[in-house]
């Protein structure tokens, strides 16, 4: 089975220097489309990198994905803006796979690398430094247009391109799109924050921040 989708672009960075807001820091986020084969490692890409593994990177974020499908609504947002393909910060600019689609949990196969879905993506100040917009990170999380992580369960090698192939659902069936919903969502959800905290693969912090609104709601009652 296969979503009949593909890598669009693949997109690599080193660490370099920004100042924002009178902060100096170092970033991954400015990553240019490669040509040609890449490896992909347990923890990233073959000449990528992140800079603060303290919210980047390691094994549940190795490789970061963002539908093209994304960059028309930008587009209308953000006009004038430059948004080349890697803008924002992704490794794998996608075609035909949406966060409504794709669930925590679910494995996939790229290329001759084969990967599991773990969390949607929330946004540091980067973002804003790398748009130079204040508003950015505000206007992200409302799109709801999130991008997924990825964690590698099986290392290879993928190109621009390559099918991207479904290997395996999750039973529970909790979409991006839901983890993002029920991230910005008001208190009415505690049916759909149980589920979500009921799947195992996802990632702890996300667990127990669900857990914490159930019990947030539960006491309010």
């Amino acid at each position: 089975m296969s979503y009949g989708t593909q890598v669009v672009s693949v997109n690599l960075g080193a660490p370099r220097a920004i100042h924002w807001k009178g902060k100096r820091s170092r970033t991954c986020i400015f990553k240019e489309p490669v040509s040609g084969t890449v490896a992909v490692h347990r923890l990233h890409l073959e000449g990528d990198r992140q800079a603060d593994l303290r919210v980047h990177g390691g094994p549940n974020k190795a490789v970061y994905v963002y539908p093209a499908e994304h960059y028309d609504y930008w587009r209308a947002e953000l006009p004038g803006q430059s948004l080349a393909l890697g803008m924002f910060g992704e490794n794998l600019t996608t075609k035909g796979l949406l966060e409504t689609e794709i669930a925590v949990g679910d494995r996939l196969r790229i290329g001759t690398a084969e990967f599991e879905v773990t969390s949607q993506r929330i946004p540091c100040y980067k973002l804003a430094a790398k748009f130079g917009r204040d508003d950015m990170i505000q206007r992200f999380l409302a799109a709801r247009r999130p991008g997924f992580y990825l964690k590698v369960l099986q290392e290879g090698a993928l190109r621009s391109g390559d099918p991207i192939e479904l290997l395996d659902h999750d039973e529970n069936r909790v979409t991006i799109a839901d983890v993002a919903r029920l991230y910005t969502s008001g208190p009415d959800n505690a049916d759909d924050l149980r589920r979500a905290a009921k799947v195992a693969h996802l990632l702890e912090n996300w667990q127990t921040r669900f857990r914490e609104r159930i019990r947030e709601i539960e006491a309010s009652r």
